[in-house]
């Protein structure tokens, strides 16, 4: 474990699979002993906080920051308020130790990553060609316009290995 982990990115347009391949990865990188963090990149405006709860109010009160703590875990909230959203590289600098961290989303950050392809997805657009840093396509449909590996989007042991692969992630005793 490192307080520089090694960073792999998902990309792919919405309901390309991107999601579903981030959960399985974690789940399988977790299976083999690694602690693996998350980036998830949203498009739009989110809230992870209920309506009411007193979280909620003390964000809505004007707090610009919201930190909550439990037995079992803790999440802090930093409202913007109309400051620019942060970079990837310091979303990245608050991130605790691990051995991996996946991104999912931010498509046009310079790190290794891997596109998600699924046909019936809203934009079919392939993202590879423009895209220096994308090292293989999953997808749940025959690709033949690439010299990239290519995996089936639910190859989850095949993409992990590839992962680690590239990362230079070394292997649990």
């Amino acid at each position: 474990m490192t307080t520089n982990p090694r960073i792999f990115g998902i990309a792919g347009w919405k309901n390309s699979g991107k999601t579903g391949l981030a959960v399985r990865l974690v789940e399988e990188f977790t299976r083999r002993g690694y602690r693996i963090s998350t980036i998830k990149h949203a498009h739009h405006d989110f809230d992870i906080d209920k309506v009411g709860a007193d979280s909620y109010r003390h964000r809505e009160a004007g707090a610009h920051e919201v930190v909550i703590v439990s037995g079992t875990r803790y999440a802090i909230m930093h409202e913007l308020r109309g400051a620019p959203e942060p970079s990837f590289e310091e979303i990245l600098s608050r991130i605790g130790p691990s051995d991996l961290v996946l991104i999912e989303g931010y498509k046009r950050e310079p790190v290794p990553k891997i596109e998600a392809r699924r046909a019936g997805a809203s934009n079919r657009e392939p993202l590879a060609p423009t895209d220096p840093h994308i090292r293989a396509i999953a997808a749940d449909h025959e690709v033949t316009d690439t010299d990239l590996p290519v995996f089936d989007l639910d190859d989850t042991n095949a993409i992990a290995d590839f992962i680690a692969d590239v990362t230079g992630l070394p292997p649990k005793a």
